[in-house]
């Protein structure tokens, strides 16, 4: 999602995938992700993350129309680059699509997609978002190539991927830490030299979110299984608030 309308410098991007994972494991109605939608407005959320994937592990075809329905907030679409994603997306029409690479056996997304191994498909694939009014992001790494590919198609977005530095930080792998974090700095200058906006996302929690915050050229932010997973202990309101307070305090 991007260029919401919001007087903050930094925006926060609540994926409530994990809710609906909730909710499917028992097959039952509860918790409602819609539900969750409306508790992370309340609480602070600049914008809704649902990632409708191949296999419906967790958000449904049907949650989407019921997600975008329970909030004034803009909705962000993950999605693979497939036919079957480009029609619902083109159906429902959202404030955006960031497109995902996907593979069924993955628990979560792994990393990000090869714009550059795959320039002239992706370009294809996106022309129609772009012509019925969706913005487009791409989910990619911080390789200068992959940002550069980004932008020569089109891309009005790219989200960089930050599992790895927050995989490094879990691990107290501290000079590969910052040294990944250098990386997605000097990737977030180069996406705002060549017109893009930025965002970021995966695996961001209480602790490290702070460093990735502060980077200048990011605008958004996209977190969820870590929120929900603090929902457990302490409601998803408050979780979602003290993310928002963290942001704040590191852009600040």
């Amino acid at each position: 999602m991007s260029a919401l309308p919001t007087h903050r410098a930094l925006r926060l991007g609540v994926n409530i995938d994990h809710v609906a994972t909730l909710r499917n494991a028992r097959g039952t109605p509860w918790p409602d992700p819609a539900r969750a939608a409306r508790i992370a407005a309340d609480a602070g959320a600049d914008g809704i993350t649902a990632h409708l994937r191949e296999d419906r592990r967790h958000i449904r075809d049907d949650d989407i129309p019921a997600i975008m329905a329970a909030t004034g907030l803009p909705l962000n679409f993950e999605m693979a680059a497939t036919d079957e994603m480009q029609a619902i997306a083109l159906r429902h029409r959202p404030h955006a699509v960031c497109i995902v690479p996907e593979r069924r056996e993955e628990r979560t997304t792994e990393g990000g997609l090869d714009v550059a191994g795959d320039e002239n498909r992706l370009g294809d694939f996106i022309a129609p978002l772009r012509a019925a009014g969706i913005r487009v992001s791409l989910f990619i790494g911080h390789d200068p190539r992959q940002i550069e590919a980004a932008a020569r198609i089109g891309a009005a977005v790219v989200e960089l991927h930050t599992g790895a530095y927050c995989d490094l930080d879990t691990e107290g792998r501290t000079a590969e830490r910052d040294a990944e974090l250098l990386n997605l700095i000097r990737g977030a200058a180069l996406a705002g030299e060549l017109g893009l906006e930025v965002h970021a996302g995966h695996g961001l929690t209480f602790g490290n979110v702070g460093p990735v915050a502060a980077i200048p050229e990011v605008r958004e932010l996209n977190i969820g299984h870590f929120l929900v997973a603090e929902a457990v202990f302490m409601g998803l309101g408050p979780a979602v608030a003290e993310m928002r307070r963290l942001m704040d305090a590191a852009r600040a």
